[in-house]
This record gives structure tokens, C-alpha cells and sequence, in this order.
């Protein structure tokens, strides 16, 4: 699992606004169908109700993807930050999935692949997403879960 940074690093930035940091937080792209539904995924199966969604999108979410060195007007991965590490990619996935527990702990399976191999597949996905999956408005969503989880 590579962590993209230093424990909490976003503290010090003063690019990065001051939020709520103590639970999982994931960035993702609003304008996104799959992001969309990875924000209804993570709704259905925080049952702690510890997870919060920041549209990249927003300052603070734009802020955030340019600390770790991600490109917010084109984004080829999403962020997730537990424990003030941050992941990407499917690192970002596995750590979701380990969160949630049950059965989503499988996606850890995906640690036999490679590391480039699995950046270079995530990325061919996040390339064609709008394509495949769509766009939508993920702050518009009458999901009441996701709703309840938004950062603005």
C-alpha cells in the first residue's frame, strides 16, 4: 500500500482549508457517474456512519488532490485519508473496502497485482469514466446517506 504523504501534512499547508479530518474522507469527482455510485457504495455499507464525501469540486476538495500532487481539472484517481495518510487509485479501494469490513475486505485481493499494473488499470478506467458510466451530480443526489456525508 503506498501512502502518498506524511501523517496529517495537510495541517500545515495553508493552500488546504481547516476541516474535520478525525474519520475516512474521500475526495471525488461530482460531475462523475462512477464516483456516483462509489459515494452510494460507501453510503450502503458505513454502517458506523464514519465516512465523509468531499466533491473535488469544492475548494477544499481541490485543495486537497493539488496537496498530494493530483491534478484536480483532470483527475485520474480519486483520494481517500484515514489515520492522515493519503491513498489513491486502487490503494484508495482496498483501504475503502478494509474499512467497511465484510465482505468488502476481498477487495485487499487486489494487492497480487503490481503495483504499476494496477495504477495503469485504474487509470484506463478513470480515462473513459464519463464515457462508460456517465456523468451526474453528486451533490444533487436525493440519496439521503450521501447527502448526510457531503464536506462542502
Amino acid at each position: 500500500m503506498r501512502v502518498l504523504n506524511t501523517p496529517y501534512s495537510w495541517r500545515d499547508d495553508p493552500a488546504v482549508p481547516a476541516f474535520a479530518d478525525s474519520g475516512p474522507v474521500t475526495v471525488m469527482d461530482a460531475k462523475c457517474g462512477l464516483c456516483a455510485r462509489g459515494a452510494r457504495w460507501i453510503a450502503r455499507n458505513d454502517h458506523a456512519s464514519e465516512f465523509r464525501i468531499i466533491p473535488l469540486q469544492s475548494v477544499l476538495g481541490s485543495a486537497l488532490m493539488r496537496h498530494f500532487g493530483i491534478t484536480p481539472d483532470d483527475p485520474l484517481s480519486w483520494l481517500y485519508l484515514e489515520d492522515g495518510l493519503g491513498y489513491s487509485s486502487l490503494d484508495a479501494t482496498m483501504k475503502v473496502g478494509a474499512r467497511l469490513g465484510g465482505v468488502w475486505r476481498g477487495l485487499g485481493i487486489l494487492r497480487i497485482i503490481p503495483a504499476p499494473l494496477r495504477d495503469l488499470a485504474y487509470g484506463v478506467v478513470a480515462r473513459n469514466r464519463y464515457k462508460v458510466m456517465g456523468r451526474a451530480d453528486l451533490c444533487a443526489m436525493p440519496d439521503p446517506d450521501v447527502q448526510a456525508r457531503l464536506m462542502q
